[in-house]
């Protein structure tokens, strides 16, 4: 697959809320998550540990309020979606972030992914 085609999947996927679809069709196995380093959530690297940190984050969420992802932007081998989402958090309380996601796309995965906020 193309970077382009990638990215229409992602966005078809992602506003399917088929997230599981997601990581075992489009994500390379040796796929690196960074976040931004005023989070707590660093980077995770792999499958098992992207899994791992999409555990705890639903963990962590009381109530989805909302979340939106436009459609993807694409450059050489990355794309990018501006996304974000209204949550009730146990420890924060209700947080709206919006955020740009920054896809690189090799060999036909994506391989690290990068969010901004």
């Amino acid at each position: 697959m193309t970077t382009q085609e990638i990215a229409n999947r992602f966005y078809e996927l992602d506003n399917a809320g088929d997230f599981q679809a997601i990581y075992a069709e489009l994500y390379s196995p040796d796929v690196k998550s960074i976040e931004p380093a005023h989070t707590h959530w660093g980077t995770a690297e792999g499958m098992e540990a992207i899994h791992e940190k999409g555990k705890q984050f639903r963990e962590s969420i009381v109530e989805m309020h909302g979340g939106y992802t436009e459609p993807p932007i694409v450059a050489g081998n990355f794309f990018a979606c501006t996304m974000g989402f209204d949550a009730t958090f146990k420890d924060r309380g209700r947080v709206k972030v919006d955020e740009i996601a920054v896809y690189e796309v090799k060999d036909g995965k994506i391989v690290s992914e990068q969010f901004f906020y």
